[in-house]
């Protein structure tokens, strides 16, 4: 079961695509929005969430107060549900809120060949067996569409390699939680 922690819409059950995705788990979650917390860094945040899935990491951060959520996943199932989550936290957002959510089916590289965005905080959580080289191509994609001190984070599996980081984003920290490493970077 995957839910929202905190926030306006904390304790809300989020559906999920089911098979061929691997939501991060409560624990890594807690630890993230806990982390990000302390960097006051999700308030007015523009953010993207690569490889969404359930949509889990960005909608935790419509329910902390981002002001933009991009969902990407370019499996049909999973971009149907980053809809529907969306759909459900956005019911739940106070009456005032200016909160867009935004859900595209296209593939990684092809929405940030296509998007002028500018993005605060972004979420890499692609599936363990994709490839070092899509992931740092990516990544070198990405380093173009951040705003000043952005916060890039990247889920792997402990057994992945240190992601290629491109010019313009640098390594912060590493955290391993269990099968599961952290790779906290910043944009300079």
């Amino acid at each position: 079961m995957t839910r929202i922690i905190a926030g306006f819409a904390g304790s809300l059950t989020l559906a999920t695509p089911g098979s061929g995705t691997r939501p991060t788990s409560d624990r890594v979650r807690e630890a993230i929005f806990s982390a990000l917390d302390a960097r006051d860094v999700i308030a007015g945040a523009r953010v993207l969430d690569l490889y969404a899935g359930s949509g889990a990491l960005g909608l935790e951060a419509a329910s902390r107060g981002a002001a933009q959520v991009t969902l990407v996943d370019r499996v049909a199932a999973a971009a149907n549900v980053c809809r529907k989550n969306a759909a459900v936290v956005l019911g739940r957002a106070p009456k005032n809120s200016e909160l867009r959510v935004v859900v595209s089916g296209q593939a990684a590289q092809a929405f940030l060949d296509s998007t002028l965005d500018e993005w605060d905080l972004v979420f890499l959580d692609p599936p363990y067996d994709l490839d070092e080289a899509e992931l740092a191509q990516s990544l070198e994609s990405l380093s173009r569409r951040l705003a000043a001190d952005a916060v890039v984070l990247v889920e792997r599996s402990s057994r992945s390699p240190e992601p290629a980081w491109p010019s313009g984003i640098e390594l912060d920290r590493r955290k391993d939680y269990g099968d599961t490493t952290l790779w906290w970077a910043r944009s300079v």
